[in-house]
């Protein structure tokens, strides 16, 4: 397998090649994906809500618009939406209400 890679000019990264059981969760697009559900990594949330943060201080400042605030929460909704994340989203969102 090495030899192939090796060929293509590839290699295995030892810390992500280790075989686990599904059960601890699989690693993929920001999520874990486990057999019967899926979460959003932590260090995602607090990249997303620091940013959300951030946006909605420009917005008052009046430095970008509603539109682009909106944008954001929207697209952080949208790709959230694809774990069991309700009750995050609540949360992180929580301060936004107007």
């Amino acid at each position: 397998m090495r030899d192939r890679l090796g060929a293509l000019r590839l290699q295995f990264h030892e810390g992500s090649a280790q075989v686990q059981a599904v059960a601890h969760g699989v690693p993929w697009l920001g999520f874990v994906v486990y057999p019967t559900h899926r979460r959003v990594k932590a260090r995602k949330v607090v990249q997303a809500t620091r940013s959300l943060h951030g946006r909605y201080a420009a917005w008052q400042r009046v430095e970008i618009s509603f539109a682009k605030f909106d944008a954001s929460v929207q697209g952080w909704i949208n790709h959230v939406r694809y774990a069991d994340s309700w009750g995050l989203r609540s949360h992180v969102l929580e301060p936004f209400v107007f």
